[in-house]
């Protein structure tokens, strides 16, 4: 299976969160959280579309200021989720500057403030100077986003201040069989695509598609029902990715169980890991889990692959003692009694 989600940190475990999620052909990307972000090359920053902040802890957002910097001139929507006091927060960061000379800009940020039952929307618009608009409030339960290919919950949990933890689940794989291709004299090309489009849709199987084939000097096109692709096997419906990400949260026992429950079934989780257990007091004092923490959370949910980050600097000289306690824990066949 192909991943449509692709993952990867903008900077090492020591320094700040910011996960960067490339959507396979969707000509688009995701961040979790904004620390800082000028390793990243333009081109991929030209690609996201939405912005996930757990929380505004100046290494989890000063990221801001660079992403704004390299977007202001694009004609683009921007959507930025995060905790209570997130829309303070950015039309602060957009006060700070003078917009004197953006009339014809295109630019505007969306900016969803996910307080615990529901969610406030305001709107920031280049051309009016970036002025604050206030929009809507809705009640939400656990799903921020939800398209045709993913949707993304969030949860909040306790860092001494309110911190979101993000999942992103594709709804269903559409796996393409290369076999069936060739056996039915189908070419690869951009139908594929469409038809794709037309599955994530949950279009009804009867439904007409016209496959548009590229052949030399012009193109075929060959009338199918969607039944059909299932039928011939051509296409494979699997089970979807699910990509976790957690970081900033106390280790208590009601932050564990609900990581537990958004990350369940993860193939990837990305789980802070600040401190070993042998330093657990302080952990506890800077609301923080430990690796043995991030392990146990990754075994209880059933998860794929395990990934710490956010280490202290105290381990600068030492990283792998972090990741030898989290693996340790994640894989152990049962709890110590």
């Amino acid at each position: 299976m192909v991943p449509v989600f692709h993952p990867r940190f903008v900077n090492d475990p020591f320094d700040d969160p910011c996960l960067y999620i490339d959507i396979q052909r969707e000509g688009r990307a995701i961040l979790f959280d904004l620390g800082s972000i000028e390793r990243l090359e333009a081109a991929k920053v030209m690609r996201v579309s939405d912005v996930f902040i757990s929380h505004t802890h100046i290494d989890h957002f000063i990221g801001f200021d660079h992403l704004l910097r390299l977007l202001l001139g694009r004609d683009k929507k921007l959507r930025v989720f995060g905790p209570p006091g997130i829309i303070r927060n950015v039309e602060g960061k957009l006060s700070a500057y003078t917009w004197n000379l953006v009339d014809d800009y295109k630019f505007n940020i969306e900016v969803h403030e996910v307080s615990v039952e529901s969610i406030s929307t305001a709107y920031f618009i280049a051309s009016e100077g970036f002025r604050r608009r206030d929009g809507e409030k809705r009640l939400w339960k656990d799903i921020l986003v939800e398209e045709p290919l993913f949707t993304i919950q969030a949860a909040h949990l306790d860092h001494k201040t309110p911190s979101l933890a993000f999942s992103i689940k594709e709804r269903f794989h559409i796996n393409i069989n290369k076999d069936v291709l060739t056996r039915l004299d189908l070419p690869v090309g951009p139908w594929l695509n469409e038809l794709k489009r037309s599955f994530r849709e949950e279009k009804p199987m009867d439904s007409k598609f016209v496959a548009r084939l590229e052949k030399e000097g012009g193109y075929e096109e060959r009338l199918f029902t969607l039944g059909d692709f299932i039928e011939n096997r051509l296409v494979l419906i699997t089970r979807g990715q699910k990509v976790t990400y957690v970081a900033d949260a106390a280790g208590s026992k009601e932050n564990k169980e609900t990581i537990v429950r958004l990350a369940a079934g993860s193939d990837t989780f990305f789980c802070e890991a600040a401190f070993l257990d042998a330093d657990r007091d302080k952990a506890f004092k800077k609301y923080h889990l430990t690796a043995k923490d991030a392990g146990g959370i990754a075994r209880e949910a059933g998860v794929g692959r395990l990934v710490v980050f956010h280490f202290s600097p105290k381990y600068g000289e030492n990283p792998s003692d972090l990741y030898e306690e989290a693996n340790r824990e994640f894989t152990m066949e049962s709890p110590p009694p």
